[in-house]
């Protein structure tokens, strides 16, 4: 990125875009800086975490290739603590290259602790058989869905993307914890697999629509699956989200989740196991 703020493709980055930008610092370092705009409680949300994490792990497994660069796959994050806002640095190791698979981890590392942890695995297409049982949710299209006010939810996170909802509201009590709508960034950006590692985990619990006052959810370990490589260059457009948990126990939930394309590919697949506490008050 120039003094300007133009990328190298001549594009203004998106919000976005300059706030999961990382710097390479070498020896597989890139210096971060985290933004309030992405804050949930507390702390950051899990998906601006792991989308962090997720690009400086992209960026070193491209630096190592002179040819086609490799899609990631999937990405695993655990959070030990929560970063504050402010630069940071996130450590990648390749911890096995070959020829269309790379193995990487990589630690989110702030004043001299350990907040996060990740692993992933980026993966080449090969020739193999193939077959496709996944379904698209029946749903609405957008066009058809009033837009939701995000920008007075009560996170700042939700207040970066439109959202248009469709089932399952935070303090409906219903038997089921399962919640829908269509989601997008708030700037015109296309979905790729960091943005997608951030949607996945910005929409609320799956669990809040059982309950008539909302809980308190802090992701534990979240897991993100990438099934094909997401299209692009696209233009920017709504995306389906689909969340539902089967219970929770022990003060534990289980969390699935998945992103739709508008015309019915499946981009991207979640899963998390977070606490549920009972908030204060």
């Amino acid at each position: 990125m120039t003094s300007e703020g133009i990328d190298a493709t001549g594009t203004t980055p998106t919000d976005f875009e300059k706030d999961t930008a990382a710097k390479p610092l070498g020896e597989g370092r890139y210096e971060i800086n985290l933004s309030d705009r992405w804050w949930i409680g507390r702390g950051p949300n899990g998906g601006y975490v792991a989308a962090l994490m997720l690009r400086a792990m992209t960026a070193e497994v491209d630096s190592t290739r002179s040819g086609q660069p490799l899609p990631a796959r999937s990405l695993t994050v655990h959070f030990l603590l929560p970063p504050s806002t402010g630069p940071a640095r996130v450590e990648v190791t390749i911890e096995h290259a070959g020829h269309v698979t790379a193995f990487l981890s990589a630690r989110l590392v702030q004043d001299g602790e350990v907040k996060a942890k990740a692993m992933s695995v980026f993966s080449g297409e090969r020739e193999g058989p193939a077959f496709n049982q996944s379904k698209m949710p029946d749903a609405p299209a957008p066009d058809d869905l009033e837009e939701m006010d995000t920008e007075q939810a009560p996170v700042a996170v939700f207040g970066r993307y439109r959202a248009k909802f469709i089932e399952g509201f935070p303090g409906e009590a219903r038997e089921r914890a399962e919640t829908m709508g269509w989601i997008r960034l708030r700037d015109e950006q296309a979905v790729d697999p960091v943005l997608a590692a951030a949607v996945l985990d910005v929409w609320y619990p799956a669990p809040f629509v059982v309950f008539k006052k909302p809980p308190f959810a802090p992701t534990l370990e979240y897991t993100v699956h990438f099934p094909r490589t997401i299209p692009g260059p696209c233009p920017p457009d709504w995306n389906l989200i689909r969340l539902t948990a089967e219970e929770s126990a022990e003060g534990h939930f289980s969390e699935d989740a998945e992103l739709w394309s508008r015309d019915g590919k499946l981009l991207a697949k979640a899963r998390q196991m977070a606490l549920l506490r009972h908030r204060k008050g």
